[in-house]
């Protein structure tokens, strides 16, 4: 008899049953910087404990471009790791080829449907079936902020995009970099996408999730393009290639008064010993105070035909979801747990007002899905308007209505 069911049927899911058949586990993902490195490496550590062997299979890249390049080219060849950093989506695709693995059995020892909201569990399943585990949910819609930095230059931290041009100058006078940012495409969609939830939830579902083709080229899109472009005013020449945590990095070190990018920034904050609410600031990026963009971070689980792979799986699915783990990635990582019911002592000024605004969002309708990291749309699509935007912000002759039409056209090719 399997060992794992053996022990899903007795009283415990203890660390000594679980791992009665010890295997190893590859896990890909693209957690590289201080923060998230940290953060995993709690994961790892679960397992080993258990008695596993953990093989970490890390690919750098923030936005997971090259990690997902590197999967495809994996699961083609019949070598799938054991579980993989994907999201939204993009779950739903990978178990429509057939490559990814139940995991009913560790969810409905777990109780899971009743751990997680709803707008989480669906993200994890496939017609019904759980196949990947939420490690966290990040708010994208943040501002991070150097306080000192304000102070100095004689301004408040804005709260609209035209605030924010407004204290641009002031901030630059003052020795400041403005607006910390890394040219890279991913990058460049989270501050767009910022820019397009100040316009309210409803235009940015239609644009980004319905991708209903007069949203996406008509005069609010053109206005938000326009807004867009007007933040290129605020960084610096050497932003080409950056990677975001080296633009938290200005902020932290006060070379930079702010930066546009979800709550995965304040791992960088955390791992550099700052205090939140003291050393930085976190607010709703401008014009989005009663809005939500979630980004779920999450391990699929790929099908494995090794026994002690699939038990050693099914353990890093069960110790994933555990509130030992969840406590201790997301204070590493900035996130907050996806596991509900948790004590938020632990947590800071932050996270705090990260978990209130993701229920307040949800009840109000105003939670919508990111778009430029992953969960609201399919990759191919999410690619196109990666291209159109940062070929935009980048440009010095495209017009906002060109790039927005181009923008309907890219999405509705790639449909």
């Amino acid at each position: 008899m399997n060992t794992f069911k053996t022990c899903l049927s007795g009283l415990a899911l203890s660390v000594a049953c679980a791992s009665a058949t010890a295997g190893e586990v590859e896990v890909l993902h693209w957690w590289t910087s201080g923060g998230e490195a940290a953060a995993i490496n709690v994961l790892k550590q679960e397992m080993e404990a258990a008695g596993h062997t953990w093989k970490d299979f890390a690919v750098a890249g923030g936005g997971g471009e090259s990690a997902m390049t590197v999967l495809k080219s994996r699961a083609i060849s019949g070598n799938p790791p054991s579980a993989a950093q994907i999201k939204g989506p993009d779950i739903q695709e990978w178990g429509e080829l057939g490559f990814l693995a139940p995991l009913d059995e560790v969810a409905g020892a777990g109780q899971w449907d009743s751990l997680l909201p709803e707008v989480v569990s669906n993200v994890m399943k496939y017609d019904g079936h759980y196949v990947a585990v939420p490690i966290n949910v990040h708010r994208v819609n943040w501002l991070w902020a150097n306080p000192a930095a304000f102070e100095k230059a004689g301004v408040e931290i804005p709260t609209t995009w035209e605030q924010m041009i407004e204290v641009g100058s002031k901030l630059r006078e003052a020795g400041f970099v403005p607006l910390a940012h890394g040219g890279q495409a991913w990058q460049d969609a989270t501050l767009y996408e910022a820019v397009a939830l100040a316009e309210g939830p409803e235009f940015y579902r239609k644009a980004f999730v319905d991708h209903d083709e007069a949203t996406l080229k008509g005069e609010t899109m053109v206005k938000v393009l326009k807004t867009f472009k007007q933040m290129r005013e605020l960084i610096d020449d050497d932003a080409s290639g950056r990677d975001w945590n080296v633009a938290t990095s200005m902020v932290i070190n006060g070379e930079a008064a702010m930066q546009v990018m979800g709550d995965w920034a304040k791992g960088e904050f955390t791992a550099a010993g700052k205090v939140a609410g003291s050393d930085y600031v976190c607010a709703p990026a401008p014009g989005t105070a009663d809005m939500f963009t979630f980004n779920i971070d999450s391990l699929a689980m790929f099908q494995q035909s090794d026994d002690s792979r699939v038990e050693a799986q099914q353990d890093l699915a069960r110790l994933a979801m555990e509130p030992k783990f969840q406590e201790a990635f997301n204070l590493n990582k900035g996130s907050i747990p996806a596991r509900q019911g948790m004590d938020r002592t632990p947590f800071d000024s932050c996270a705090h007002a990260s978990m209130d605004a993701f229920t307040a969002s949800a009840e109000k309708g105003s939670l919508v899905p990111s778009m430029a990291h992953g969960m609201a749309t399919v990759s191919r699509v999410q690619g196109a308007i990666y291209d159109v935007v940062t070929n935009f912000f980048n440009s010095t002759d495209m017009s906002a209505e060109e790039a927005a039409d181009k923008l309907a056209r890219a999405v509705n090719a790639s449909l």
